[in-house]
């Protein structure tokens, strides 16, 4: 009997961390995914980015320190400092500081939350790069981040949203106007940020004025949104051009809303019912949304729907997310798992999709014949 060979594994990089208000959440989601993902089936070359935009190999074994503290965690940084370099089939990794230590990448998994790796910025880099990579595209990462054209888009396209006004810093922005418009109370959000960071409900006009300097620190432009009252649905999205929507689940804050907070910090910060308890006429509505709303978002791979499902049946769209949480207590995988697919295959499959359009991608030409 003949000895068996051993089946090369696929290297995936993860790459967590980032130059972005939500930094900590992607440790925390890059821990799940490297802790989940089918070991057999895949090599993981940890990839981790400080704050200040520094670029390292992690520590696959242990890329986190404290990492059972959400308000301690942070990257297991190395000395090696990292170049990218393209091949002609996948990427290269080059270390700066050990000569002899590079790596072929077949695919990578962005595990970025907010600026720099949610908003298509790193989407861009890895197609210059030649490598096959999970969720949306350069297109639909922009349209993900940005909730003033995200949720313009989505109106055009027959989905609704909460009403909302759009600020620039340089715009004159007064209460009186905000309430007359939407009433009260109203939320002001940063445009271009996730993970509910730097959000604030305005109950009064002396809440007004320190919730917009506080969204500003955080973006140029601000969104003012009104309040719907209603339960707070999510409904996970996986796929490319035919994607497959999960059961929704229901977010029950514990808190004044569903805050960075409550999201990671406070595990008692929400409640959540998987599946949520819903009729199966608005199950079916709710999923019909979700992949509608990731169609007309140009989106691929992955997203996480949010809804708010008001007390007459009306179902509207709050927000899309790109590269949705991974922690432990997060609604992307757990609404999977409720719907049949484990963790372990969720990562399988989004890798899977990642390489389906690498390829269909190569065939497109990049030459002009007559």
């Amino acid at each position: 009997m003949g000895i068996q060979m051993k089946k090369k594994r696929i290297r995936v990089g993860v790459i967590f961390g980032g130059r972005s208000a939500e930094h900590e959440v992607s440790l925390q989601s890059a821990k799940n995914v490297i802790d989940a993902i089918d070991k057999d089936k895949y090599e993981v070359v940890p990839i981790g980015i400080t704050k200040k935009g520094e670029w390292f190999l992690g520590n696959a074994s242990n890329p986190l320190l404290n990492a059972s503290d959400p308000k301690l965690v942070k990257l297991n940084k190395s000395n090696e400092n990292l170049a990218l370099v393209p091949g002609k089939e996948d990427m290269q990794l080059i270390s700066l500081t050990n000569s002899n230590a590079d790596a072929k990448i077949d695919a990578v998994f962005p595990v970025l939350h907010g600026t720099y790796g949610e908003d298509g910025t790193m989407q861009g880099l890895l197609k210059l790069l030649n490598v096959p990579f999970v969720g949306a595209g350069v297109l639909g990462s922009a349209l993900g981040m940005d909730k003033d054209v995200m949720k313009r888009l989505l109106n055009a396209g027959g989905v609704p949203t909460a009403k909302f006004l759009a600020f620039d810093s340089e715009d004159k922005i007064e209460f009186a106007s905000a309430e007359k418009e939407l009433g009260l109370p109203f939320f002001v959000k940063p445009a271009n940020l996730g993970s509910s960071v730097g959000i604030s409900k305005i109950k009064t006009k002396e809440d007004f004025l320190p919730a917009i300097k506080k969204a500003f620190q955080y973006d140029n432009k601000i969104l003012i949104e009104g309040f719907v009252a209603g339960r707070e649905i999510e409904c996970s999205v996986l796929g490319n051009e035919n994607p497959l929507a999960s059961l929704p689940g229901e977010v029950i804050p514990t808190h004044e809303f569903y805050s960075y907070e409550a999201k990671y910090i406070d595990e008692r910060g929400a409640n959540f019912e998987i599946p949520a308890k819903l009729p199966q006429k608005t199950v079916k509505k709710v999923q019909d949304m979700a992949t509608k709303a990731f169609k007309v978002l140009c989106l691929e791979g992955m997203a996480r729907v949010d809804f708010f499902l008001k007390d007459d049946g009306e179902v509207i769209v709050n927000e899309v997310n790109t590269i949705p949480g991974f922690t432990k207590i997060s609604m992307y995988p757990k609404l999977w798992e409720a719907s049949g697919i484990s963790y372990t295959e969720l990562i399988d499959r989004l890798i899977t999709f990642a390489f389906e359009r690498y390829q269909k991608e190569k065939k497109l030409k990049t030459s002009f014949v007559k």
